[in-house]
């Protein structure tokens, strides 16, 4: 299965060089990390370490995704990448893994880790090999390119979670995790969230400050809890809750919060804001 992209053009340059150059101004932007990091040898010795990256328009959030991106780098690439995102489109499954193939970026093609993926797959009670999901879905597209810009030396396993509650992101952790070590493999993975959407710049630095809290002391718990108390229109809390589970589960029982802000910060307008934030989990 080739997987064509689906908003190149759109949320980021369908031309390669402008597309690198884009992908240059988001880690030296005033909201970017402020310098193009160059990629280290893999250490294992901090291994795994996991992250979460916005996936907005890069326009709107890639000086932000700059800052988890950054941690990637200086960390080296793993051989796999594990890319869990919410479901925007309703199609697939309750948790969509895109099984065999390539996608397919303005800058190359990224292969799918087969093996992996249908170990995961094996592990699981819920996930299931499924294409339709990710078709129009663009919360892991949009993460390719900035991985692409350092490396095209590693392969991929998308998943995307058509249901986020407890059962299934601990079902996915666990299934990422059997999966790894039965199969040796050296992964990192990203969890594709943007956070609350159409408040204004006040109620959504609020609303997202209750999901940092919690993201920053690793309570998955708390984060579903305040999510549905408080409405937080954050898409991809299933993915984070899964990130923060398997890290826990590794042994990297600490985040850290790298950068955040609002889609008002770039345009000016703050009466409808989408939220965004770049994190560590090590």
């Amino acid at each position: 299965m080739l997987r064509q992209p689906a908003v190149a053009g759109a949320f980021y340059p369908d031309n390669p060089e402008i597309l690198k150059k884009l992908i240059e101004s988001c880690f030296l932007d005033y909201a970017g990390v402020g310098y193009l990091p160059k990629l280290n040898s893999f250490d294992d010795k901090d291994y795994p370490i996991n992250v979460m990256v916005p996936h907005a328009g890069y326009q709107y959030s890639g000086a932000i995704a700059s800052h988890g991106y950054c941690e990637i780098v200086k960390n080296g690439f793993p051989e796999v990448f594990i890319i869990i995102s919410p479901n925007h489109t309703g199609f697939g499954s309750e948790i969509s893994v895109f099984n065999e193939g390539e996608w397919i970026t303005p800058l190359g093609n990224v292969e799918v880790d087969k093996e992996f993926a249908e170990a995961i797959i094996e592990s699981s009670d819920i996930a299931s090999a499924d294409f339709t999901a990710h078709i129009r879905e663009h919360s892991i597209e949009v993460q390719l390119p900035f991985l692409q810009y350092f490396s095209n030396d590693f392969k991929i396993v998308p998943i995307t979670m058509g249901r986020q509650n407890f059962v299934t992101s601990n079902d996915l952790s666990n299934s990422i995790v059997d999966a790894a070590d039965k199969l040796n493999k050296s992964y990192c993975v990203i969890a594709s969230t943007d956070l609350s959407h159409f408040n204004n710049q006040e109620k959504a630095n609020k609303v997202d400050g209750f999901v940092l809290e919690d993201i920053g002391e690793m309570n998955e718990f708390k984060l579903f809890e305040e999510v549905v108390q408080y409405n937080i229109t954050m898409c991809g809390y299933g993915p984070v809750m899964a990130t923060m589970a398997l890290s826990k589960r590794c042994g990297k029982k600490t985040s850290e919060i790298l950068a955040y802000g609002t889609s008002g910060d770039v345009t000016g307008d703050f009466t409808s804001v989408v939220g965004y934030a770049s994190g560590i989990f090590k």
